[in-house]
């Protein structure tokens, strides 16, 4: 699956942390969970510039 809200990922180890839904904690930031698996990093191509 895709994910376009990962905080913080590992290609070596296997893991992506991303939020969880709009939970916060005490001191605003949002809540993570580590996800593992197979990570594949990637970027997105610029929009193209309108004439």
């Amino acid at each position: 699956k895709e994910r376009f809200d990962v905080e913080e990922y590992c290609i070596s180890e296997g893991w992506v942390r991303v939020p969880v839904g709009k939970t916060v904690d005490r001191k605003g930031r949002p809540l993570t969970v580590k996800i593992k698996g197979t990570v594949e990093a990637f970027i997105k191509p610029a929009p193209a510039a309108q004439a």
